[in-house]
């Protein structure tokens, strides 16, 4: 299989990445909905290596027509399916395999002063999110990320 091919992404004016990174996640773990500020945010390039995982991409651009809208995909080793997250975008995924392996390409080296979200389970959000919120398991810095409504994007 060809997951990545750098001729493709330089045909289309795609971002250039530079790293990737890889995450191992158990049944019911929820990490996001995190973003990097500017100038430090990050263009991602999510796929599951093993298990199943809803993504998740919330649009944060101000001045976008789909402002606060998310979109949701299940992405898994058997699907195969990758999904593209531009800059501007908020960012979540929640296993819902046993275990899942995700690898996400990125366009820009993490940097914790940069790193923000928005709590996942946001009214104002509406995402639904493939398990009941009694089989979701955040870590204590996701469970203290703001709402939607009191959020200031910088983008």
């Amino acid at each position: 299989m060809e997951s990545f091919k750098d001729s493709v992404y330089k045909e289309n004016n795609l971002t250039n990445f530079i790293q990737d990174n890889e995450s191992s996640s158990s049944f019911g773990v929820l990490r996001g909905l995190h973003f990097q500020s500017p100038p430090k945010e990050q263009t991602k390039l999510v796929r599951v290596i093993s298990g199943e995982i809803q993504d998740v991409a919330v649009d944060i651009r101000k001045n976008s027509s789909s402002y606060g809208k998310h979109f949701s995909i299940i992405l898994s080793s058997d699907n195969k399916r990758q999904l593209y997250i531009p800059k501007g975008f908020l960012h979540g995924f929640l296993v819902l395999s046993e275990t899942a392996v995700v690898m996400y390409k990125v366009d820009q080296n993490y940097c914790s002063e940069a790193d923000s979200g928005v709590i996942y389970n946001d009214e104002d959000l509406g995402i639904d999110w493939q398990l009941p919120s009694n089989k979701i398991s955040l870590s204590s810095k996701d469970s203290k990320l703001e709402s939607f409504k009191f959020f200031k994007s910088p983008f």
